[in-house]
């Protein structure tokens, strides 16, 4: 397992690092990762061949959901990289709402898609994704907090 998550955070990693670049080549990175990430999701959420297309579907649609407030999570960290240093007590209390604000929409839809995934197969699978998927944000969460810097004082 963490060899797959290694691969997954290094391509989010990798997709950050060059977040400066125009919107095609983030859609580019949030694709090749999303589809290493389909592949480390289906070594551990294991749905009956019954449940298989009815999760599949469900699971695309949440990685385009989850994939547009990646979006917004690297423009998040673009604005912090850009006031770094000028950053007032004023940006950095708006910029702090917007991040938790969007961890609270990430953490949302990954409970609303264990509703709908539950619906479409049981608790063991639904369960599954939920941990995965839960897994993955905060090894992706924790890499990332790891390389950003602290506000410097403004003594």
């Amino acid at each position: 397992m963490k060899k797959y998550l290694l691969i997954v955070v290094t391509l989010f990693l990798t997709s950050f690092a060059y977040s400066q670049s125009d919107k095609e080549e983030i859609d580019l990175m949030q694709a090749a990762f999303g589809m290493d990430k389909k592949a480390v999701v289906a070594e551990f959420v294991k749905p009956s061949p019954a449940e298989k297309d009815a999760f599949w579907k469900l699971y695309d649609e949440y990685e385009v959901k989850r994939k547009e407030l990646g979006k917004q999570r690297i423009e998040l960290l673009k604005q912090y990289a850009d006031k770094y240093l000028t950053m007032t007590g004023v940006d950095a209390e708006a910029w702090t709402k917007q991040v938790m604000q969007l961890q609270k929409k990430t953490d949302k839809l990954t409970a609303d898609y264990y509703s709908k995934v539950l619906k479409v197969t049981d608790g063991v699978v639904a369960t599954q994704f939920y941990q995965i998927e839960n897994y993955i944000l905060m090894a992706i969460r924790a890499q990332v907090l790891s390389q950003v810097p602290f506000l410097p004082n403004k003594n």
